[in-house]
């Protein structure tokens, strides 16, 4: 986890001045977290600058400011409820915004997610930490369109959203400017809606996030403490075991949702009169967005190949059980699969209010990705 300790505030008035940092020694040490963005060793000399940005102290509301600049490329619901946690929380003294739409730019300048919105070729300019907020299979074009923003030796932090890590991990490190570093996250936050207009700032309070392994320790502590700063969980992961694990809690439930949706074209349309909670329930991440998932299936297809044939040893034999009349053996599958079910995790705050919604019959909350 993250050094939290920070150095005693220094005196600022005429009769002190800030002693300019010293360059080329290792103040790791004292410096704690606001080292942590630094990933090039190799560039010393830029150390001592770049350590004031790092530690710009508190924020008018006296939230202590981990980032000076971040810069969020992708402004639908998961990047502007970055943008606007980062901005309630004092994450982040600036928040830039890239996107390709002009309502969610006009949305999130009009909320105050953004401080301002920048072309994508120009975002990463001076940028701290970069999050990345696009579709998997769209991130590392994004990544050489802002290349030239990121200046070899800048120090700058790359991260990002996507629910597939291990071909972001094998690809995007080598996009990268000399000394600037991808740190891999994924917040286990959501919801079926998308865009700038569903984004909120308290969307990760209360939820998981993995972070992924890190080329440079210090990288690594400054997304995880990034993350700690915006509310959610952290754990850690590498690329595989992430991709592995969501396969099973994540994509194979959204996969099994869609393929029953698409199975109703065959039922009675008299049938949607009865559908109830149980109904609501089980297809409610079937409203997902198709192309992003079809997006994410496709990323992960290889971890997907065993949780996909697992349910489907399983559903064949429930429908033998089914076709012979073996209510005794249906009951040891179905008991079986009961005992099988993971403990229910502690809700976020995000599934708090998606059960509140429920009860009031409100649809317009969704549910962690």
């Amino acid at each position: 986890m993250a050094d939290r300790r920070e150095l005693p505030a220094r005196p600022r008035g005429r009769g002190h001045l800030r002693p300019t940092p010293a360059r080329g020694r290792d103040r790791a040490a004292a410096r704690g977290l606001r080292d942590a963005g630094l990933c090039a060793r190799e560039h010393r000399a830029a150390r001592g600058e770049r350590a004031a940005r790092e530690d710009p102290g508190p924020d008018p509301k006296g939230h202590r400011v981990k980032v000076e600049r971040l810069a969020v490329v992708g402004l639908g619901l998961l990047g502007g409820s970055v943008a606007l946690a980062a901005r309630k929380r004092g994450a982040a003294r600036e928040v830039v915004g890239a996107t390709r739409s002009a309502d969610a730019a006009a949305t999130a300048l009009a909320v105050g997610a953004v401080n301002r919105v920048a072309p994508i070729a120009e975002v990463a300019r001076g940028a701290d930490l970069l999050v990345l907020a696009t579709p998997v299979g769209a991130m590392a074009a994004m990544v050489r369109q802002m290349h030239p923003g990121l200046a070899a030796g800048s120090g700058a932090v790359i991260t990002d959203v996507g629910s597939v890590k291990a071909s972001l991990v094998d690809t995007l490190p080598g996009l990268l400017s000399p000394g600037c570093c991808y740190v891999g996250s994924h917040p286990m936050a959501g919801s079926h809606h998308r865009g700038m207009s569903h984004a909120r700032a308290d969307l990760f309070e209360g939820a998981v996030c993995v972070v992924t392994e890190a080329a440079d320790p210090r990288a690594g502590a400054r997304v995880v403490a990034f993350w700690e700063a915006l509310g959610a969980r952290v754990v850690r992961r590498t690329a595989v075991q992430h991709d592995a694990e969501v396969a099973w809690v994540s994509h194979l439930p959204h996969l099994l949702a869609f393929a029953f949706a698409g199975s109703l074209a065959a039922a009675p349309g008299s049938a949607a009169e009865l559908a109830g909670a149980g109904f609501r329930d089980f297809t409610r991440i079937a409203r997902s967005d198709a192309e992003l998932w079809a997006d994410i299936l496709t990323e992960n297809r290889k971890a997907l190949a065993a949780p996909l044939g697992a349910a489907g040893s399983q559903l064949e034999a429930i429908a033998k059980a089914l076709e012979a009349g073996d209510a005794e053996g249906l009951d040891r599958l179905l008991s079986a699969a009961r005992s099988a079910l993971f403990p229910a995790p502690p809700a976020s705050r995000s599934a708090t209010d998606t059960a509140t919604a429920r009860a009031r019959g409100d649809r317009s909350k969704g549910d962690s990705d």
